[in-house]
């Protein structure tokens, strides 16, 4: 059980975005490595980071940040948002990145996918990012006709370490975690999942602790941090008793 503090990552700013709109950005930090330390500071055990702009180019756009980010903090980051071939998952993990999610090449070239958790077993997850149900790329602009719950069947057995399944509908609108959607993704395959999207209060936190979400990985929590919403500390304590009981 685990909770994921989130920093999504625009021209080296810490942003969050409404259903995954790059023009509808709100700028939460200017620096990255400062709101990591803070997050860390807090009692968050382990950082999910985006590199919004490297979604959309395919490639590492906002690699200085994350580099900054891990010389600030001990604490383990997993990282998606342009991770397409095996030489930048090399890169990311020499680098100290802990996890690398995959998002738009899980889709586009699943086998890739398999040599990069064979090749690193336990350090690659795949993102599914889904709009109605179907599949969205290439940084959510392109929506595929792959229904994600074949896109994780499709990794059942490759060895990746978690699914981070996100409804795009719930990102960043603090109308709570999509759990139906997110439950039923969990109990269609034996792959970790982490909800993504919505977290909205401790109401959430508190959902992820019921047995129907027993195969939850954990949640991410973005928005309502940056807000206010969400207090770490109450959050954390709820996560921490979980994992005592």
């Amino acid at each position: 059980m685990r909770l994921f503090p989130a920093i999504d990552l625009k021209e080296g700013r810490c942003v969050r975005l409404r259903q995954g709109d790059m023009d509808q950005a709100t700028v939460y930090a200017d620096d990255p490595a400062a709101q990591a330390r803070a997050f860390e500071a807090q009692g968050f055990d382990y950082l999910h980071v985006v590199d919004l702009d490297g979604a959309f180019a395919g490639k590492p756009v906002n690699a200085a940040a994350v580099e900054a980010i891990r010389a600030a903090t001990s604490f383990p980051v997993q990282l998606g948002g342009g991770i397409r071939d095996m030489t930048t998952v090399e890169g990311w993990l020499a680098k100290g990145v802990s996890r690398v999610i995959i998002g738009t090449a899980a889709v586009r070239d699943p086998d890739f996918v398999r040599s990069a958790a064979k090749a690193f077993p336990g350090q690659v997850a795949v993102g599914i990012d889904a709009r109605d149900g179907w599949v969205a790329v290439e940084g959510w602009a392109e929506t595929s006709s792959l229904a994600a719950h074949d896109l994780a069947r499709r990794f059942e057995d490759a060895g990746v370490a978690a699914i981070v399944y996100t409804n795009i509908a719930r990102d960043g609108m603090l109308t709570g975690i999509d759990w139906d959607g997110t439950i039923a993704l969990a109990d269609a395959v034996s792959i970790p999942v982490i909800a993504s999207g919505g977290l909205a209060s401790l109401d959430d936190v508190r959902q992820l602790m019921t047995p129907r979400a027993a195969k939850l990985e954990g949640a991410i929590t973005g928005k309502a941090l940056y807000d206010g919403r969400l207090d770490p500390a109450e959050a954390i304590a709820l996560v921490r008793g979980a994992r005592a009981a």
